[in-house]
């Protein structure tokens, strides 16, 4: 059964955070809120937690993971920015955006895009992910909670701990974060190219 963990939104209790990421460090697969929607999460090493996440999901091996940075410093140790790209995301961060680059050397093999050798990361603008990402010292890996045959992502954390409660190990539930994903941009080519329309304009990128 999963654990269900009840935050403010703004002003998340530092003890059930720490709770969170020790579990995370030891090998648990969460649901938890961001600035867009619910998403699922482990540890970037966890390939339990992966093989879950694809389970859940219905994934192949073509989708692009999201490694969920805390700030720019972070995102830039796992991905290749350079002076363009790096202008372009200081500009929408935080923010529910999620941008495909190359992957360094630090990201496991087995969540690079087969052929592009590229990966998701983005930085989140929302309390309980930062609070949650400052205490793990480390980004999430994460995939947004939408299953198969289903339009919209799950927004009540009650309804993902009933549903999933035999697949995930925590609910971290702050409230309703919305239906809409984030925005997906692709800058693995230089010019950037909309993958998907979500919660962050894409005015700055047409």
């Amino acid at each position: 059964m999963a654990k269900y963990y009840d935050v403010h939104p703004e002003n998340p209790q530092q003890r059930t955070i720490s709770n969170v990421a020790d579990m995370i460090r030891s090998g648990a697969l969460i649901a938890y809120p961001t600035d867009s929607c619910f998403a699922l999460g482990c540890r970037l090493g966890n390939r339990d937690g992966i093989g879950r996440i694809r389970s859940i999901r219905n994934l192949d091996e073509r989708h692009h993971f999201t490694l969920v940075c805390q700030n720019f410093a972070q995102l830039g140790q796992f991905v290749h920015v350079d002076k363009d790209v790096f202008r372009v995301i200081k500009a929408a961060t935080p923010g529910s955006y999620t941008f495909i680059l190359p992957a360094t050397k630090e990201v496991p093999r087995q969540l690079l895009h087969p052929k592009k050798k590229t990966v998701g990361v983005r930085i989140p603008d929302h309390a309980v992910t930062q609070a949650l990402l400052a205490d793990l010292g480390e980004p999430l890996l994460s995939s947004t909670l939408l299953l198969p045959d289903e339009d919209e992502p799950m927004t009540q954390g009650w309804e993902i701990k009933e549903r999933l409660d035999h697949v995930v190990d925590a609910v971290v539930d702050s409230g309703d974060c919305g239906t809409e994903p984030t925005t997906v941009i692709d800058l693995s080519g230089g010019e950037p190219e909309i993958v998907r329309r979500g919660a962050g304009d894409t005015a700055r990128f047409e």
